[in-house]
């Protein structure tokens, strides 16, 4: 029961983003570029070029000019999460097979954003799932990884809402998800620990209730570790 509510309370939680019409290719779902990304990135623009101005510096000088579009366009890249649809990403790539063994996706590159202080946080996601009766495309678990990370997170939130899509779309045995960062706004600010790694975990089904499951998991994530 603790399970579920947890499964609950999540899925509620990627149901704040709406998602509007996506155009889709082999790899990645976008909704349809908005009319007025213009305005979109004036606006961001104008907020930057107060930042600036509120740390102390010249938004005319010559260096940071064009500093407040840059900035802008770059953390519409650094959250273009927002705009794509993990759902759809991965029923589009979903495949009738026999297969029942652990699938294992270990080692992908994380890239986010802390949401509260908009600082970096980056490291490596390690997705398993074991099928019942339906396979992913590979590239599809490191998309979906890709999709939630490109918001404004928390490394819990993250981690819950990955195992979610997964078991939501698949309905597999079980699923584990396993992320291990660091975070620069524990770095470069607060504390200033330059060595601390945060590591979370999200499982469900078999991965939950079968020791040896979990045992298998998270040794084959160990396997060759550097």
């Amino acid at each position: 029961m603790k399970q579920e509510k947890t499964l609950s309370d999540t899925l509620e939680n990627n149901a704040t983003v709406p998602y509007r019409k996506s155009l889709c290719d082999d790899d990645e779902c976008f909704e349809e570029e908005r009319a007025n990304e213009d305005s979109v990135i004036a606006n961001m623009s104008e907020a930057v070029h107060g930042l600036l101005h509120g740390i102390g510096e010249d938004p005319k000088r010559e260096g940071l000019l064009k500093t407040p579009e840059r900035v802008s366009r770059a953390m519409r890249f650094l959250t273009k999460g927002y705009r794509q649809d993990p759902r759809e990403l991965l029923t589009k790539a979903v495949f009738t097979e026999t297969y029942d063994e652990m699938v294992l996706v270990k080692d992908i590159d994380l890239f986010s954003m802390c949401e509260h202080h908009l600082l970096p946080f980056f490291g490596k996601a390690h997705v398993a799932y074991i099928p019942d009766g339906k396979i992913v495309g590979l590239s599809k678990l490191a998309r979906v990884v890709e999709v939630y990370a490109r918001r404004l997170q928390v490394q819990e939130r993250l981690t819950q809402q990955i195992r979610d899509i997964i078991q939501e779309v698949l309905s597999p045995r079980g699923v584990g998800v396993v992320i291990e960062a660091k975070h620069m706004c524990m770095v470069m600010r607060g504390v200033e620990k330059q060595n601390s790694v945060t590591t979370t975990s999200a499982m469900s089904g078999e991965f939950l209730s079968s020791q040896s499951t979990r045992n298998e998991f998270l040794r084959l994530i160990r396997m060759n570790a550097s």
